[in-house]
């Protein structure tokens, strides 16, 4: 016997954490309406997840939420660096690095910047903006069953307040439903890897006279390495509020009572190096760190994203920027097809891009974790060249997808803003109708085409063709529409000539480019934007 379906939906999302409330925003921004469930009653209140690296924040930027997020961490808008220290008030200190940008070499390469938001405050900021759009999302609501066919999804969802269950039909699941994704464990994906790498004790507290022993050092984070009680030190507010990750043994038959309030505090008092501290415990969390991907990243119509597709290490906050980046590639492709300007193999474009990003960037989140000796993980760092953190954030490429000419390798050694086939698009500052905007800015909604000064014909041929296609392709003349602060800049960070042209997806990854003319550019064009929408 069918059943009866209560609700029809384009996308339903399960989990409304960082990445499920990512992809709901995003959504949203691109008019798709969907449903997210969430079975916890209320967002995270735990102060964790707090780097949004410079990535992250300009796809917030994009959904028009930037400003609100830097407002909600501006407690923190000072901290920048790396301590380590064998107490706070030890001789042994030793910055790994002070500043998150030293030099302030960032604002050439990026309208925005690097955010210490920690996750109870950004997910009301994307919950609230969420809401203001497409999306119904409901907390306190699970995701009983979901089973697909040809045609979509057929999903039972049942309120943990009433017992109800309503059973919804969706074409396509997007499951962000965590490391334990129940919907993945449905569809028998397995994950792959290294697997758990160290446990630890996320302990809140409260201690007003900590704030003497820290004195000026506006650290991010504080690694703690006295054996007696090695442990990482996060401010939460620099004042009062503090959290203490305090390596746990679960393996060595260490059981979460053991971590007693009396404990706690004495562990806290001994990795400061403050003996008569006085703490107030207000919460205990315990977390894995593990470095995991799934084999794929989804079958048919339900897709991975977040910690249900990979687990990383949470030194350097790759897990959770990475997440919201699988949101945000994921919602354009989604629309697109919902829209019927994109065929339904774009979706297929989603593992072969951010799987290989996954597995790169798990490892060197790993490798930090062992470069910065992080308490409870006892491996020494891997040898040979690593790429820098740049090169990890924005540099990272896309060896195969959504894409034409891309290049084998997923993160360089260094990185350079210069637009590749399957990469960033690069920063640059235009005017536009009087206002000023990055051309990051021109990047959410539709596929662009930027045509450089003596490229008229490849505007004319994206004009021709967005009117014949019904594909909404965006055409911009550097020196037309778009007149550059800096008038080299255009052809020196993308690689083209005068008469070039490069063709950027809404998320801002460069699809494909030209570096001079063509003697058929609508035949050329047209025929790269039939394999990269798949509308063949």
């Amino acid at each position: 016997m069918t059943p009866t379906t209560d609700e029809r939906v384009p996308v339903l999302i399960a989990g409304g954490s960082l990445v499920g409330l990512s992809a709901s925003l995003f959504l949203g921004r691109l008019g798709v309406e969907h449903l997210l469930v969430e079975r916890h009653s209320r967002t995270s209140h735990h102060p964790r997840g707090r780097g949004n690296n410079v990535r992250t924040m300009e796809l917030f930027r994009g959904a028009g939420v930037e400003p609100q997020i830097r407002g909600a961490a501006s407690v923190l808008a000072e901290n920048h660096g790396i301590l380590q220290a064998d107490t706070l008030t030890g001789a042994d200190q030793e910055w790994l690095f002070k500043q998150i940008d030293p030099g302030g070499k960032l604002e050439r390469i990026s309208p925005s910047g690097w955010c210490l938001c920690s996750q109870n405050d950004l997910e009301p900021v994307l919950l609230r903006n969420a809401r203001s759009l497409t999306g119904d999302i409901r907390f306190g609501t699970e995701l009983i069953s979901c089973e697909q066919d040809a045609d979509g999804v057929t999903a039972v969802v049942r309120s943990r307040e009433t017992g109800e269950e309503r059973t919804v039909r969706a074409g396509y699941l997007i499951a962000a439903d965590g490391p334990r994704s129940p919907v993945r464990e449905r569809l028998g994906i397995a994950m792959t890897g290294p697997g758990d790498l160290f446990h630890n004790v996320s302990i809140t507290f409260r201690a007003k006279r900590l704030a003497d022993a820290v004195g000026d050092r506006r650290f991010i984070v504080c690694y703690l390495t006295n054996p007696r009680s090695p442990g990482a030190l996060l401010p939460v507010d620099n004042e009062q509020d503090w959290v203490f990750h305090a390596p746990w043994r679960p393996d060595d038959g260490e059981t979460l009572e053991d971590f007693t309030d009396d404990r706690c505090t004495e562990l806290i008092r001994t990795a400061t190096g403050v003996p008569d501290l006085e703490v107030d415990i207000t919460g205990k969390a315990p977390w894995h760190a593990a470095e995991r991907v799934a084999e794929r990243y989804g079958r048919g119509r339900i897709l991975l994203a977040g910690d249900a597709a990979h687990e990383m290490s949470p030194t350097g906050a790759f897990g959770s920027n990475t997440g919201i980046q699988d949101a945000h590639n994921l919602a354009w492709k989604l629309a697109a097809v919902l829209a019927g300007w994109a065929g339904s193999g774009l979706l297929e474009s989603y593992d072969a891009e951010r799987r290989p990003v996954a597995l790169a960037t798990a490892a060197r989140a790993s490798d930090r974790s062992a470069e910065h000796r992080h308490p409870g993980y006892d491996v020494g760092p891997a040898g040979g060249p690593k790429p820098g953190m740049m090169a990890m954030v924005l540099g990272y490429r896309y060896p195969a997808g959504a894409v034409e000419g891309a290049q084998d390798e997923v993160i360089p050694e260094e990185f350079t803003p210069v637009a590749a086939p399957g990469g960033r698009a690069p920063h640059l500052w235009v005017q536009r109708g009087g206002e000023r905007l990055s051309t990051l800015d021109l990047y959410e909604r539709h596929p662009v085409l930027l045509s450089g000064p003596a490229g008229d014909a490849w505007r004319t041929a994206g004009r021709l063709l967005a009117e014949r296609t019904g594909i909404p392709l965006e055409c911009y003349g550097i020196g037309q529409e778009l007149r550059p602060e800096d008038e080299a800049a255009f052809g020196r960070l993308h690689a083209v000539g005068d008469d070039g042209a490069v063709l950027v997806r809404p998320d801002g990854f460069v699809a494909w480019r030209s570096t001079g003319a063509d003697p058929d550019p609508e035949g050329t064009l047209g025929g790269v934007l039939e394999r990269v929408l798949s509308r063949g």
